[in-house]
């Protein structure tokens, strides 16, 4: 299901391999395999619901019970900081958080606050403005579409 590929971005490919790919990256970036980041990633890299810090801990808790949310939190952090997850900024004061995998945006609901990966070609091939250019190093887009999804509508 996810590859790691040179830039620390995860990519898609079979679940049989996701967590000797996570291990080997984490090894090749310097950073220490503990029980809990392995744990972390691999509940994280099965949700499909871009859960939040503490969504993903009460998940966690049922086969690790001294877990703590602070690790949890800093985990994730790392993980951030490491590329290996991303941080989805909503509307809500909490972030959500995913998998790094293939590029795509967000439609996120603004009554139940379900968020939806989808793909978007012609954002991701547009050529940017030049004063975008000329501010720095673009490292990636993401594109995050709010309305209310059909079951809250109804």
């Amino acid at each position: 299901m996810i590859l790691i590929n040179r830039r620390g971005m995860i990519m898609e490919m079979d679940t049989k391999n996701i967590l000797s790919t996570f291990a080997q990256a984490c090894r090749e970036k310097g950073l220490r395999l503990t029980p809990q980041r392995l744990e972390i990633f691999q509940v994280l890299a099965r949700a499909t619901d871009h859960p939040t810090a503490e969504i993903l801990h009460q998940r966690l808790i049922q086969g690790m019970p001294t877990l703590s949310l602070d690790t949890v939190y800093r985990t994730l952090g790392t993980f951030v900081d490491y590329g290996f997850v991303n941080r989805v900024e909503t509307s809500a004061s909490q972030a959500r958080f995913e998998v790094s995998h293939v590029q795509h945006h967000h439609l996120i609901c603004r009554k139940c606050h379900e968020i939806i990966d989808f793909k978007w070609q012609s954002i991701d091939s547009a050529v940017l403005p030049e004063e975008v250019h000329s501010w720095g190093k673009i490292e990636r887009r993401n594109i995050v579409v709010y309305g209310i999804c059909h079951k809250c509508l109804q």
